[in-house]
């Protein structure tokens, strides 16, 4: 709630509309106008900490040169008490402000004041927000897309909770359909293959080859032997579903508690079917002519919804289809949870999907609100070690898998290198990830914590404690890199804005790299240690409040902030 660059802004907007009055009363400026202009912080620091326009803005109005305007309101403007040292008047108009030790000293206030929930603000207002990621077909072990996924869904469900938002964590289980019955059918044939020779029976087409469904097969036989052999092929097929299916989910569960992944709910896409709730989905659509019969199958005219082509909801088999259970599910989130707000995040290969999936949402009698649905779509991994693209894990011969990865460089670098921009390409190299130098970012921010708490612990010792903020006089920040530091922190809440705004956690990696980048430059510019007492309380409490935002700032995307290294 401690914003205090936005708390300048609104000074800065109060103080030019005071100084726009008394100027007009001296016959400076018209009387009776306002100026609208915005407040914002300039690219180059040496053009004042904020920049506001209000008098380029008003020239139009005023038939005054906006130079003229700046140099009339800055004549009239008091300063005294505020957050700002002086303003000018720059280029054609601009009034630059410079903020004034007050304002850096509230800063570290407001750090110590709410601590680790420093950067919280309230756009959402409790709005309640379900956000749906990894959703992983419970069939085979989570891929380097899915440990993807993971992070940006974990890490903006964070932001959002930070951001005021009441955030819903669920995870979508795929466990209806073709691919579990082709799961089954992969885990029958090995499971027949060990009881009667390789030779005995033929793996299906399109089936599923990695090693986890042999020793699927492999965990069958060992306690039950050949007791399926002579059983009947339906049979045998949903008995090795009904005990492979809860092994996976159980496994991903496990692996995704290990990644730091909690979910609130695991949502069984076969309840959707058991309960009636996709044939009756389907049955609103038919009833409201949305509908179609075509060689046996139910089509949904998607079409005229403005998608690219129709959908099939069930085939001539009677079946329906995972889109006629994605509606359902989405009418199970809008309708009956009503969320206010439904994130999807979702792998680049599902963009068609999401096209046509908002096109099928503007049906009004779905009661899905396409303003209210949102699909973060994020893009492809490559994994890279030493220049090399990695095609296969030495472990198992096949691709690499989330639990390898983890094994390989542990969670924090995961969770860190993951958490980039979605829309962008990612290429992770392995090398860099487990580097302890400061070319790794997760290394060079972690690294900036423990080297402050090794720096309190020893100056503790040395009977200087961290200072209250109300100690520390003014003035007591003098230098650019002091400074810096303290601009950097008061940036956070804005970043937390920022990131929920656009659905992008990859706002916070980037902000606490730029943290550790100041706090590294402030520390070896900056003597602590052997320097006057007012000067090192005053350090101390600034380093202090740096230590506090970097490990609120990892725990925001999931990483750990270790005190020493």
């Amino acid at each position: 709630m401690f914003n205090l660059v936005d708390s300048a802004k609104k000074q800065i907007d109060a103080l030019i509309a005071d100084a726009v009055q008394k100027a007009a009363e001296r016959g400076l400026l018209p009387a009776h106008v306002s100026l609208p202009g915005v407040v914002e912080i300039p690219r180059d620091s040496a053009n004042g900490d904020l920049a506001a326009t209000h008098a380029l803005a008003g020239a139009k109005a005023l038939k005054m040169p906006p130079r003229k305007i700046a140099e009339a309101i800055i004549e009239n403007i008091s300063l005294e008490g505020t957050y700002f040292s002086r303003c000018e008047a720059a280029g054609p108009g601009f009034i630059n402000f410079f903020y004034s030790g007050k304002w850096y000293a509230d800063v570290l206030a407001a750090i110590e004041s709410a601590g680790e929930d420093y950067g919280r603000v309230d756009i959402g207002k409790g709005q309640r927000v379900m956000v749906e990621f990894v959703s992983a077909n419970p069939t085979g072990p989570m891929t380097i897309g899915n440990a993807r996924g993971g992070v940006l869904g974990d890490a903006l469900a964070s932001v959002l909770e930070k951001a005021g938002y009441n955030v819903h964590r669920e995870f979508y289980i795929n466990d209806a359909g073709n691919q579990v019955e082709l799961f089954g059918r992969s885990i029958e044939a090995r499971y027949m293959q060990l009881c009667l020779g390789e030779d005995a029976f033929e793996f299906p087409d399109n089936g599923y080859h990695g090693d986890d469904i042999r020793e699927l097969a492999k965990k069958i036989y060992e306690k039950e032997g050949t007791k399926y052999v002579d059983m009947p092929s339906e049979e045998r097929v949903k008995a090795f579903i009904d005990f492979g299916l809860p092994h996976n989910i159980a496994l991903m569960k496990e692996h995704l508690e290990r990644y730091r992944i909690h979910y609130d709910m695991w949502f069984s896409e076969k309840t959707l079917h058991d309960s009636g709730a996709v044939e009756e989905t389907v049955r609103l659509l038919a009833e409201n002519g949305y509908t179609y019969e075509k060689d046996g199958a139910i089509w949904l005219k998607n079409t005229e919804l403005g998608a690219d082509k129709d959908e099939v909801l069930r085939r001539s088999n009677g079946e329906y289809t995972y889109y006629a259970a994605d509606i359902a599910y989405h009418r199970n989130k809008f309708v009956t949870r009503k969320f206010d707000r439904v994130i999807d995040v979702l792998g680049a290969d599902h963009h068609g999907h999401m096209i046509r999936f908002k096109a099928t949402a503007t049906c009004p009698v779905l009661g899905i609100d396409p303003d209210r649905l949102d699909f973060v779509i994020m893009q492809m991994v490559r994994l890279v070690r030493d220049g090399e693209v990695v095609k296969v894990s030495k472990r198992t011969g096949k691709a690499l898998t989330l639990n390898d990865l983890l094994d390989e460089i542990g969670v924090d670098a995961c969770r860190f290198f993951f958490n980039a921009k979605p829309d962008t390409h990612l290429e992770f190299d392995l090398g860099l990830a487990v580097r302890q130098d400061s070319e790794n970012p997760v290394y060079y921010v972690q690294y900036a914590h423990a080297r402050i708490c090794s720096l309190i612990a020893t100056l503790a010792a040395e009977g200087h404690a961290v200072p209250k903020a109300a100690d520390l006089i003014p003035e007591a920040f003098q230098t650019d890199a002091e400074r810096d530091v303290i601009r950097q922190l008061a940036l956070l809440p804005e970043e937390i804005i920022l990131a929920a705004r656009d659905y992008d956690p990859s706002r916070i990696n980037r902000y606490v790299i730029e943290l550790a980048a100041r706090f590294h430059r402030f520390y070896n510019a900056c003597r602590i240690k052997g320097e006057a007492d007012d000067v090192v309380a005053a350090r101390l409490k600034l380093a202090d409040c740096v230590r506090i935002v970097i490990k609120s700032c990892l725990s925001l995307i999931g990483v750990s902030a270790p005190e020493k290294m």
